[in-house]
């Protein structure tokens, strides 16, 4: 069986608006300057308590803590508003149902995201009976580190060889690389294509109908 893992910020759905202003309401909440944007969108992908330590890098323990419950809140309040918008990459449910109707084919989750928050995401587009393993922020440590990964092997017995990471980020290749399994990247995702090729993705996804076939070349290479 081949195990085929997405990460979902910036791979699956295009989060990066309401992950920004979240993350900018706290800290506007809690009295620190912000940072930008774009220093948030190099974070997205990593558990929220280290999203937040280099957007304030010499803040101390006490205010990450506040920041990260800070962000929570906002992400909570901005979920709950009748224009939320979190929508799935063009493509997406599609490559995900061509992967699914094969036989030779496990599918899971390996996410920064709380599991809340991924369990929210899949209900509201009808898809969590896709994924036989979900790994969350709440069950391993932050990207790169390969635990969420080498958690999905076990639960589904597959062999790392013919495991792969789908993924937008830098962190994502990293950990895909620590785990010893191949890295899929994603050029529609919030990081540059020649980063995720540095960090070791062996192929780049231009398109997600790319996805399918690229996973075979990834795990043959």
């Amino acid at each position: 069986m081949k195990l085929v893992l997405f990460d979902c910020d910036g791979t699956l759905v295009d989060s990066h608006h309401n992950i920004s202003t979240a993350m900018r309401q706290a800290f506007e909440a809690i009295g620190v300057p912000y940072p930008g944007d774009e220093a948030t969108r190099r974070v997205i992908g990593l558990s929220l308590p280290e999203a937040v330590r280099p957007l304030a890098p010499n803040a101390g323990p006490e205010v990450w803590e506040r920041l990260s419950d800070a962000y929570r809140e906002a992400f909570f309040a901005l979920r709950q508003r009748p224009d939320f918008h979190e929508p799935l990459f063009p493509g997406a449910r599609e490559a995900i149902e061509t992967l699914a109707e094969r036989d030779d084919v496990l599918l899971g989750i390996a996410t920064g995201k709380a599991r809340r928050g991924l369990e929210v995401l899949l209900e509201r587009f009808g898809l969590r009976d896709f994924f036989v393993t979900t790994q969350t922020a709440d069950d391993a440590p932050s990207k790169p580190h390969p635990g969420m990964i080498l958690k999905a092997i076990e639960e589904t017995g597959a062999d790392p060889a013919r495991t792969v990471l789908v993924g937008d980020t830098t962190h994502d290749m990293l950990m895909a690389a620590n785990a010893g399994t191949g890295g899929l990247g994603v050029e529609w995702g919030y990081h540059p294509p020649d980063e995720l090729r540095r960090a070791g993705a062996r192929e780049i996804a231009s398109h997600f109908n790319d996805v399918p076939a690229l996973v075979e070349k990834v795990i043959q290479s």
